[in-house]
């Protein structure tokens, strides 16, 4: 599966071109680890490939943060799965702060 499709991608361009340093934007895609803990809901990706968002690596410290495409598309976890994208996220329905607050008290039906 591709990580970023041309519609998700060029949102995500948008709102980095777009950012005011509020980190006010809603997370437009989910990429999960399909055999771990981990998630990632991103608002913003530069032309470096560098995205923001909130990072959640399963272990009860989600931050707000930045991530490499190239370092995702890389991870392979067990059985060598690699990171997906989910296709039932409702993009644009949380902001980031709102995901940020759910995930720290342990909500994670986002």
């Amino acid at each position: 599966m591709k990580l970023l499709t041309k519609p998700i991608e060029k949102k995500l361009r948008a709102n980095s071109a777009a950012q005011d340093g509020s980190k006010s934007f809603n997370a437009v895609v989910k990429f999960f680890d399909p055999t771990g803990a981990s998630s990632w809901y991103l608002s913003e990706l530069d032309d470096n490939n560098i995205a923001f968002g909130v990072c959640d690596l399963g272990m009860g410290m989600p931050e707000l943060g930045y991530v490499s495409l190239a370092e995702l598309k890389s991870i392979k976890g067990a059985f060598g799965l690699g990171i997906e994208r989910d296709k039932y996220f409702d993009s644009n329905k949380y902001g980031l702060l709102d995901i940020l607050k759910r995930l720290k008290k342990g909500d994670h039906t986002i």
